[in-house]
């Protein structure tokens, strides 16, 4: 059998959460899984510099076009580039430009959330991969965190049998502004930056949404955006779900950055708690409890632990998909109905009635 041919990337992006994604693509190479990062891409010739020290790439660009032009040609398979993929980590503003050139230079494409600013510009860049034959995956890594994934396995695997009730919650105090202080000017903030997370959660447990509820307040004076939002929805299933996120909520034993769960079920209950112990209720009395805490990679430091499991295994998954011609689960069809969902969000709260969301129509 011929040996795996080493599938090789680029990260577009040098920014604060990007060092996660590094850090799991090296941890996948020294596991053995044939893949390299070999090319770095940011505007910003200081962040570039770091990562280049940090993570030991020697091929550096400022500008995304001469580093696709750089590889242009000779690629395996007859390629048009040298790069099979490229790990697009840069804010949401900069993807309508980069997933085309990306696309165009017939380079595989992982994408940031949000991956567009507008459910148009979404479309647009789906149907625009589609032309090109290229893949579209969404890095949406909230639904790979071991807790999260075992809640959600446990619900397919008919533990509690057919839901009718659900509740993710995210709620604590962190300053989530300090590393990432762009967030405090934002006029759209924890719907679009985080809740976009957890109502993928909701989708990954319940499926497809019909409607949507919502109603957002501002806690902290000294940003523009909300900071506090409760969702409910109602899905094609049944299920009626809320989805609740605060950044102004203050705890002694803050829970940050983990999402709890509740499911209610026709012969049980799931609760994902805190201490990453996931109950399993069933409707004959008596309790399973499961362990659920995330296999921490090496490199990865307490609060985020949860966080960088999670892009780890989504990026094993990601690459696995790859070697498997099967679709990424976040592709960009099914991560559209999550960007959806959040525009449906911000609709609801400014009229303060349901809306029904917009849908891929696969």
């Amino acid at each position: 059998m011929a040996e795996e041919r080493t599938v090789r990337g680029a990260l577009i992006g040098c920014g604060f959460f990007a060092e996660n994604q590094m850090q799991a693509w090296q941890q996948l190479q020294r596991d053995g899984k044939r893949v390299e990062i070999v090319a770095l891409c940011d505007r910003d010739p200081q962040r570039l510099a770091h990562f280049q020290t940090l993570f030991g790439i020697e091929a550096t660009f400022t500008d995304a076009n001469a580093m696709f032009e750089a590889f242009a040609g000779g690629g395996a398979d007859g390629k048009d580039s040298d790069l099979d993929f490229v790990d697009i980590a840069t804010t949401t503003q900069a993807h309508a430009a980069l997933v085309p050139l990306a696309a165009d230079h017939g380079v595989d494409i992982i994408c940031q959330k949000p991956f567009a600013g507008s459910l148009e510009t979404a479309r647009q860049l789906i149907e625009h991969c589609k032309t090109r034959g290229v893949t579209l995956g969404i890095h949406e890594n909230f639904r790979w965190q071991q807790a999260v994934r075992s809640t959600i396995e446990a619900l397919r695997d008919g533990a509690i049998g057919q839901p009718f009730f659900g509740r993710i919650s995210y709620r604590n105090g962190f300053d989530v502004y300090r590393a990432q202080p762009y967030l405090a000017e934002v006029e759209r903030f924890i719907i679009e930056d985080l809740g976009i997370h957890v109502l993928d959660i909701a989708r990954a447990l319940f499926g497809e949404v019909d409607r949507l509820g919502c109603e957002i307040a501002r806690v902290n004076p000294a940003i523009n955006g909300e900071d506090v939002a409760t969702m409910m929805l109602h899905h094609d299933t049944g299920v009626t779900a809320v989805v609740d996120c605060s950044y102004a909520t203050r705890l002694a034993d803050d829970p940050f950055p983990q999402s709890l769960i509740e499911i209610d079920g026709k012969r049980g209950s799931l609760r994902l708690r805190q201490d990453f112990t996931l109950e399993i209720h069933a409707i004959e009395g008596g309790c399973e409890i499961r362990d659920v805490r995330p296999e921490s990679p090496a490199w990865s430091e307490a609060p985020w632990r949860p966080i960088q499991q999670s892009v780890l295994a989504f990026q094993r998954d990601w690459l696995g998909a790859q070697r498997q011609g099967r679709s990424v689960e976040t592709r960009g069809e099914d991560n559209f109905n999550t960007l959806a969902l959040v525009e449906a969000a911000y609709r609801a709260a400014a009229i303060h009635q349901t809306v029904v969301p917009e849908r891929w129509e696969r």
